[in-house]
């Protein structure tokens, strides 16, 4: 089953797209290899993250498609596990195929994941700006939905 969901597109840590702070990289464009060897080919989407907060509503990863356990992908931290669940984002009411990407926070010490936040990884949105609405569909059998209260 599929829930489509309103969200607004929220600045992350902005690791994922380019050089930080905290990584010389952009961390997704490093991982993309990783990722392929482990089957799952993300060449064809953008080399970052949708930000999509669905506040008040906080979401949980329960049985996600693919999971790759502590992946090695650099030497600046131990390895992370990532958790990955097909999506749609829409915007404009352009529909964009994509992934819910979850990088687990039990494995990931350098940032926290707030549980409001959904990120996706979609092919190239023309346009869209920080505080955009935007809507997410996710497969609700791997990806739990509940209020903030839960």
């Amino acid at each position: 089953m599929h829930r489509r969901l309103q969200g607004i597109l929220t600045r992350g840590h902005q690791v994922a797209s380019r050089p930080s702070r905290d990584y010389p990289y952009s961390s997704l464009e490093k991982q993309k290899p990783y990722f392929k060897a482990l089957g799952l080919d993300l060449y064809e989407y953008f080399n970052g993250t949708l930000n999509i907060s669905i506040a008040p509503l906080k979401f949980r990863m329960i049985h996600p498609e693919l999971t790759f356990e502590l992946v090695e992908w650099t030497d600046l931290h131990p390895p992370e596990t990532f958790s990955f669940s097909r999506c749609k984002a829409f915007f404009k009411n352009v529909e964009y195929s994509g992934w819910v990407y979850y990088p687990h926070p039990e494995t990931k010490k350098t940032h926290f994941q707030n549980p409001a936040l959904i990120e996706v990884i979609a092919r190239e949105i023309p346009q869209i700006q920080y505080g955009d609405a935007i809507e997410v569909e996710v497969n609700t059998s791997e990806v739990f939905i509940h209020s903030l209260e839960a």
